[in-house]
């Protein structure tokens, strides 16, 4: 069985602009199996000059198509891959540009090729495009997304970042030995005819040289853009169908109870460290190279539940994805896997609900030195618009130094793949009762401020040893049940805890998402630095709470009277 194998050579300049806004990417893999499980990336991104962020744009889309795209599951078909991938960068671009107020915008046409054991898969927004060479004939594979405004102009119909749902063109297309694959920008192909794309296509000379005579006729003819191209030949290819590797790879099954001594693919496992209804986890060590991590394996009682798998395939790749020293690093697997599972490193010391009880009252220098770490943890799962979930102080590890460590994300969501998924698991069923927002519970999605919750809820437990609304939380299921819940000073439980610190905690709290912190940052900085506005004498939510009170008190007073009134007039 041959290996895939592609010449690749690929240009990006500036041309008569004084700024490149155009980029380019490829990556074919080294090793034997990223290769035949992921195949070759080539990528061509045009930023759209008008929204002044262009190219951070263009830089942002390619890096980032390739970086998470060898980061995906193997069990993921390609489209399923670009699908997530393009929704997310999508998101996350659309929300920067809402985020200037001087019409700046994060806009890029995106084109993409994913070859793969003989098949090429193409993903594609905008007027870049797409070619296949073939014995001699070109074919323009993408279709360009303009929209002409007059005999000599056309405007973009569709980029990356333009909206908040994003409209990809995916196709598909069986290669062949000698095939050539053009990816490029508008600055080359709106001013090479198509005659003439053909002659310098033609096998003669290397891609190389190719691409080099490309861009050098491109600006002979007045090219006044940018100018980007990725030029391939296929020298060999992986002959096994890919969807049947897929769907193999889909079907793996679900590991059995793992016992100290056995051996899976490569990996003995040593011990097991934690088991529940959902999963396992054991410590395994690599017989190659010796390294100690941890497996997480799925429940035997999910085994036919495509809602769970597919959720715990979904945790690598979101594992993958986040790089923090205080989230846990996933370990890409480096062998063919016999079954269903995924590596994480062992991170030594002990979870933060063992921790707090030892360490009542805590140290505030080390108590806030935790709740800093874990902020930073959350950080970096929002900037990938990943929303934890089920942050508690069991899935956060104090390590030995005193740093902490964000070691589960079994519940995570991510924004930009709601609309890909035509069925959820409620969220009511995700989270922990007593730190997870009631938000969930209610059936509502609170975004970023769900984590906000959660954060500041285990901040409160880990300087006073309790829960801001007590345990009866535990037993709250309606909004009435909720709305009949006070707010427990912290000072009460630990005197030394500033009044201004304890107001900060309260509106990470609140249950009205409208007077609740937003942002992880915005809780760090009140709990960071005294908010004068904390420093009043009544905090405004308290203000509300004994205005409310004040008035079911008059309402009983006068319900009361009314009572004695009637008494009185019937005794007449």
């Amino acid at each position: 069985m041959t290996a895939l194998k592609l010449q690749i050579a690929s240009f990006c300049d500036a041309g008569i602009k004084p700024v490149n806004e155009d980029s380019v990417a490829y990556y074919q893999p080294a090793e034997s199996y990223p290769l035949r499980t992921k195949g070759v990336a080539l990528c061509v991104s045009d930023g759209v000059s008008t929204a002044e962020a262009g190219k951070e744009a263009s830089e942002t889309a390619v890096n980032h198509f390739i970086e998470e795209y060898y980061r995906t599951p193997d069990t993921w078909t390609v489209s399923h891959c670009g699908e997530k991938i393009l929704s997310t960068l999508n998101l996350n671009l659309f929300r920067k540009s809402n985020a200037f107020s001087d019409n700046k915008g994060f806009l890029c046409t995106f084109s993409a090729m994913i070859v793969k054991g003989s098949t090429g898969h193409y993903f594609h927004v905008g007027d870049s495009r797409i070619y296949l060479f073939r014995a001699g004939k070109l074919i323009q594979l993408s279709q360009d997304h303009t929209a002409r405004i007059s005999d000599n102009a056309a405007v973009l119909s569709r980029a990356v970042g333009m909206d908040n749902r994003l409209h990809i063109d995916y196709g598909r297309i069986d290669l062949q030995r000698g095939d050539r694959l053009l990816l490029s920008s508008d600055g080359v192909h709106d001013f090479i005819e198509q005659s003439q794309l053909e002659d310098l296509l033609r096998p003669e000379s290397d891609v190389r040289s190719t691409v080099s005579n490309l861009k050098a006729l491109a600006l002979a003819q007045g090219s006044n853009d940018n100018l980007s191209a990725v030029l391939a030949e296929v020298e060999s290819l992986y002959l096994q169908d890919e969807e049947e590797h897929s769907a193999a790879l889909t079907r793996l099954p679900f590991p059995p109870d793992l016992q100290p001594g056995m051996v899976l693919d490569g990996y003995q496992v040593l011990r097991e460290l934690f088991a529940s209804s959902r999963s396992q986890l054991y410590l395994v060590k690599d017989t190659d190279s010796g390294l100690e991590c941890v497996m997480k394996t799925p429940s035997m009682n999910f085994d036919e539940d495509l809602a769970y798998i597919d959720r715990f395939v979904q945790e690598e790749w979101i594992g993958m994805r986040i790089q923090s020293p205080h989230v846990v690093r996933l370990i890409k697997q480096p062998r063919q896997r016999t079954a269903l599972y995924y590596l994480m490193e062992l991170v030594e010391g002990e979870p933060l609900d063992v921790w707090m009880p030892k360490h009542l009252p805590p140290s505030p220098k080390q108590a806030f030195r935790i709740i800093r770490d874990v902020a930073e943890g959350l950080r970096a799962f929002h900037r990938y618009e990943t929303v934890h979930q089920d942050l508690k102080p069991g899935n956060i590890m104090v390590c030995p130094d005193g740093s902490a460590v964000i070691v589960d994300f079994g519940s995570v969501y991510v924004a930009g793949l709601a609309e890909l998924e035509q069925s959820r698991e409620e969220v009511s069923a995700l989270g922990t009762a007593g730190y997870a927002d009631p938000s969930y519970l209610l059936g509502r999605q609170p975004g970023f401020a769900g984590d906000v919750y959660s954060l500041a809820t285990i901040c409160y437990e880990v300087f006073t040893g309790h829960l801001p609304y007590g345990q009866v939380i535990n037993d709250c299921h309606r909004q009435q049940e909720f709305d009949g819940l006070r707010y427990r000073p912290a000072a009460r439980f630990n005197p030394q805890i500033p009044i201004w610190f304890d107001r900060a905690l309260e509106k990470g709290v609140e249950f009205d998402l409208q007077e609740r912190f937003g942002s992880i940052d915005e809780l760090m900085q009140d709990l960071s630095h005294p908010n004068p506005e904390f420093l009043r004498d009544e905090a405004p939510s308290r203000q509300r709470a004994n205005s409310e009170m004040f008035w079911k008190l008059m309402s009983g007073f006068w319900f009361v009277t009314l009572l004695i009134v009637v008494y009185l007039f019937s005794q007449a």
